[in-house]
C-alpha cells in the first residue's frame, strides 16, 4: 500500500482529511503533528488519528527549534509584515513542512498531505519548503480538490463518520496555536467593523482586566538574542514562556489587522502575542542605541523585505538566507538589557544600556560641552544644501 503523510493538528480540516484520504485513495496514512507550543491541543491526538484512520501518528517536539533556528533570526532581522504581524504562523510552517519531509524520507512516502484552503497563505508556505527540501514528493492539497465547500459542510463530514472535532457551527473560529503566537479568523471577524468580543481571547487579559499596578521587567541580548529576563539566563523556550504569560497577564500584545494575503485578497485577524511583543519592542529599542544610522536606517529597508519572503513562505530562499547573513553581521554589536514597562495593554520601555552603545552624552547635552563646536554646522549645513541653493537660483534666472 502506498503511503502519505499528513500534516496533522486533530483539527477540523485534518480530522476529515484521513478518512478522504483512504476512500480516494486508498493510501495507509501516516500522521505527523509537529509541537511548536500547542500545549492541550496535542493531548489526546494519538488515540484520535489512530481511531479516524491513521496507521500511526508522529508527535515530534519541534519547540527548541521553532524558537531558536526560526523565531530567533526573525526577532534579529526586525521582521514585522504590514507593521503589525509578527509572522506566527509563517514562521511555524517551514520547521514543521521539514520534519513532513524527514518523515516522509524515512517512511517511503510517495506524498504529503496537508490541510490548508485554497484560500490562505499556508497552502504556499507547507509546499514552497516541501519542493525546496525534496521536489520529488508529491503533494496532495484537499481544500483544493474535495466536494467539501465550507467548514460547515466539513463539520457535517466529520459527523457522518463518528469524527469528533473541536468546533461547532456556532463556535467554528479558524484558530492557530504555538509558543510564538494564536490566530483567530472567520465568523465575526470577517467583518472589520466588528469589535473582537472580549471572550474571544484564550491567553491575554484584556486591558481592561489587566492589573492596575505596572510590571517591570529587565531582558539581557547578546549578539540580538534575548538571553535573560531580570537577570536570570534560561533557555530561548524557557524565556519566551516566561514573557508570554507576564505579556498576557497584562494584556499585552493583541494585534487586530486586515492583511493583504499572498493569494490577493485582503483578510482580517486577531493575534494574540504577548512575548513577541515584548521582545519586538525590546530588541528595536537596543538596535537604537548599538547600530550607526546608515545601518539602522539600510537594515530597516531589508527588514520589510525579509518580512515579505517570510510572509510568502520562502523561508529557504537564497534571498532570506542572504539578508540573513546581513542581520546577523548587524547583531554583533546588538547586546545590552532593556528595562520594559508592561501595563494595561501598553508595552513601553524604560531604559536601555548597552556596552556598545553609541550614543554620548558628552555629545548630545544641551548644557555647555568641549566637543562640539556649533560653529561647525553652518559649514556643513552649507554643503549640505548646496544642491537645493543651486536650482532656486538657476529656477529665478529662468523666470
Amino acid at each position: 500500500m502506498k503511503k502519505v503523510v499528513l500534516a496533522y493538528s486533530g483539527g477540523l480540516d485534518t480530522s476529515i482529511i484521513i478518512p478522504w484520504l483512504k476512500e480516494n485513495y486508498g493510501y495507509e496514512v501516516i500522521a505527523v503533528a509537529g509541537d511548536v507550543g500547542q500545549g492541550k491541543e496535542l493531548s489526546g491526538l494519538q488515540e484520535k488519528a489512530i481511531n479516524s484512520g491513521a496507521s500511526k501518528l508522529y508527535i515530534e517536539d519541534l519547540r527548541d527549534e521553532y524558537v531558536e533556528d526560526f523565531i530567533w533570526p526573525t526577532l534579529r532581522a526586525g521582521a514585522v509584515y504590514e507593521h503589525k504581524y509578527l509572522l506566527g504562523t509563517a514562521t511555524a510552517r517551514p520547521v514543521i513542512a521539514k520534519r513532513l519531509v524527514e518523515i516522509a524520507e524515512l517512511e517511503g512516502a510517495e506524498a504529503i498531505c496537508h490541510g490548508c484552503t485554497g484560500k490562505g497563505n499556508d497552502q504556499v508556505r507547507f509546499e514552497l519548503t516541501i519542493k525546496a527540501l525534496n521536489p520529488d514528493l508529491k503533494i496532495i492539497a484537499p481544500w483544493r480538490i474535495w466536494d467539501i465547500k465550507s467548514r460547515d459542510e466539513a463539520i457535517d463530514y466529520a459527523k457522518e463518520r463518528n469524527i469528533p472535532v473541536p468546533v461547532s457551527k456556532e463556535n467554528n473560529y479558524s484558530m492557530d496555536r504555538n509558543i510564538w503566537h494564536l490566530s483567530h479568523e472567520g465568523m465575526d471577524l470577517e467583518d472589520p467593523w466588528n469589535e473582537p468580543k472580549n471572550d474571544l481571547y484564550h491567553i491575554c487579559t484584556t486591558p481592561e482586566e489587566a492589573p492596575d499596578k505596572a510590571t517591570y521587567i529587565s531582558i539581557d541580548f547578546e549578539d540580538g538574542n534575548p538571553v535573560a529576563v531580570d537577570g536570570e539566563k534560561m533557555s530561548a523556550l524557557e524565556l519566551l514562556t516566561k514573557l508570554n504569560e507576564l505579556g498576557a497577564k497584562n494584556g499585552v500584545g493583541i494585534d487586530d489587522i486586515v492583511e493583504n494575503r499572498l493569494v490577493g485578497m485582503k483578510s482580517r485577524g486577531v493575534y494574540e502575542n504577548p512575548g513577541g511583543r515584548i521582545l519586538y519592542t525590546a530588541h528595536t529599542e537596543l538596535e537604537y542605541l548599538c547600530l550607526d544610522r546608515d545601518t539602522m536606517h539600510y537594515k530597516e529597508l531589508i527588514s520589510a523585505r525579509y518580512a515579505e519572503l517570510v510572509y510568502n513562505g520562502k523561508w529557504y530562499s537564497n534571498l532570506r538566507n542572504a539578508l540573513q547573513a546581513f542581520v546577523d553581521e548587524t547583531q554583533k554589536r546588538v547586546t545590552g538589557t532593556v528595562r520594559i514597562k508592561l501595563y494595561k495593554g501598553n508595552c513601553t520601555v524604560a531604559g536601555t544600556k548597552s556596552p556598545f552603545s553609541l550614543y554620548s552624552e558628552e555629545f548630545a547635552t544641551f548644557d555647555e560641552d568641549e566637543v562640539y563646536n556649533q560653529k561647525d554646522a553652518e559649514g556643513f549645513i552649507n554643503l549640505f544644501g548646496l544642491p537645493l541653493k543651486v536650482q532656486a537660483m538657476l529656477d529665478k534666472k529662468r523666470k
